[in-house]
């Protein structure tokens, strides 16, 4: 089964849709069938040419100044959340690992301190 191409629209053609439905005054469903697009995709350039005139339709997937920002900051906090389960895991790794090759265990004689212990492999 073959998969279509996504159909890609420049800035120009949506800005000039858009002005269609306006000036001509057809009304979005007629106007998208003479272009041959979705009505709901012509509805939602018209949306996005009212709330946003200047950073309408940026094109190539580039958003605008400030959601470009957010996602930066979402990736990056994703990223920071990784390396932080990595070093909690080495972290215990390590910290449960000692020098006589068995797994430490706190002890209360020892005033907080961990020492090897053979019960804590059972």
């Amino acid at each position: 089964m073959m998969t279509e191409k996504r159909q890609t629209y420049t800035a120009e053609f949506k800005r000039e849709a858009v002005r269609l439905v306006t000036e001509q005054r057809d009304g979005v469903a007629e106007t998208a069938r003479n272009l041959g697009i979705n009505v709901h995709m012509l509805r939602r350039w018209q949306q996005e040419d009212t709330a946003n005139t200047q950073v309408a339709f940026p094109g190539n997937g580039h958003l605008p100044p400030g959601q470009e920002e957010l996602r930066q900051l979402r990736d990056e906090v994703k990223r920071l959340r990784m390396e932080r389960d990595i070093l909690k895991k080495a972290m215990r790794f390590f910290v449960n690992e000692s020098s006589c090759g068995l797994p430490l265990s706190p002890s209360t004689t020892t005033r907080g301190r961990w020492q090897c212990s053979v019960r804590s492999w059972r």
